[in-house]
């Protein structure tokens, strides 16, 4: 996997808003204080709160919220310690399993945490979901302890088997966030496919929120991910005050990876340079969802 040291990471052209968030980065290691679990799906690199940090500093954010990683399972003690470097301006979504109770909860709240990330991934060599991720049938289980204490539900998996569980997911009555444009893309469908406009209406009417995140999706990146930008589009227009932006930082499993600011002026060129509709997405949505101060 890339060394996260080795990563171009350029500034946006545009100087980020005061209070601009990235809303989806990792962090692993120091592997002595917070080592990896034997039957790992995957190895990450080194990629520490201090490494993240400078990544940040470089892009001009001034708030983060770090996404707890199947790689360290329910163990979330690296996730808290990266937000515990800076409470105001961190936060993070942890992940946990059936066996968490409201206290527990509770506590993770207590230390940053605002949702929990649940996943349905399937390793490609493994053929099952990512070890030590919490599937959407754990969700369903402890929906009531999460409703409880304030904390919302992060989904990352294919689009079709998202469809496939989004009303029994509604029905748990916690906030959704979808991860990576909630994974939809041109590989076998285009913006007029039924699921997807279930998505949009979804979208519109505010019962979920989605994660702009396009290159992962994308089957051309050589084009600037040209074939992802009509499902971009519509869900900006669906409702730009549902949706938020992260890097993915570090970068992990995709190769060559891409320039986090390369990244923010794409966002940029695909909301024809919208300086209100920038904000939203960078800096108002995501102090609604993740509970930051307001910014002035």
């Amino acid at each position: 996997m890339t060394d996260p040291r080795s990563l171009s990471i350029t500034p946006p052209r545009k100087a980020l808003p005061a209070g601009a968030c990235d809303t989806h980065a990792h962090v692993f290691g120091p592997f002595d204080l917070f080592p990896l679990p034997e039957g790992r799906t995957y190895t990450p690199p080194l990629a520490t709160a201090d490494m993240h940090a400078e990544a940040l500093a470089r892009l001009g954010f001034d708030r983060a919220v770090i996404i707890q990683a199947s790689a360290y399972g329910s163990d979330n003690r690296c996730t808290l310690e990266a937000v515990a470097r800076d409470p105001v301006a961190r936060r993070g979504v942890g992940v946990a399993d059936e066996s968490f109770d409201e206290a527990q909860l509770a506590a993770l709240r207590a230390g940053g945490i605002r949702g929990l990330r649940f996943t349905e991934i399937i390793g490609k060599d493994s053929g099952k979901r990512l070890a030590g991720a919490s599937g959407f049938d754990t969700l369903r289980a402890i929906a009531p302890r999460m409703r409880a204490v304030g904390l919302h539900a992060q989904l990352f998996a294919p689009f079709d088997l998202l469809m496939d569980w989004i009303d029994d997911l509604l029905a748990l009555d916690v906030p959704l966030v979808l991860d990576h444009l909630a994974r939809v893309g041109p590989s076998d469908r285009t913006v007029d496919d039924p699921r997807f406009q279930r998505l949009l209406g979804l979208l519109r009417e505010g019962r979920v929120w989605v994660k702009l995140m396009v290159f992962r999706n994308s089957r051309a990146p050589e084009t600037g991910y040209a074939d992802v930008r009509p499902f971009h589009e519509a869900m900006t227009h669906a409702n730009p005050g549902r949706l938020v932006w992260g890097t993915d930082w570090p970068l992990l499993n995709v190769a060559p990876p891409p320039d986090p600011g390369a990244l923010l002026d794409l966002l940029d060129a695909w909301i024809e340079g919208d300086a209100v509709l920038r904000r939203r997405i960078l800096v108002d949505n995501p102090e609604r969802l993740y509970g930051f101060p307001a910014q002035a």
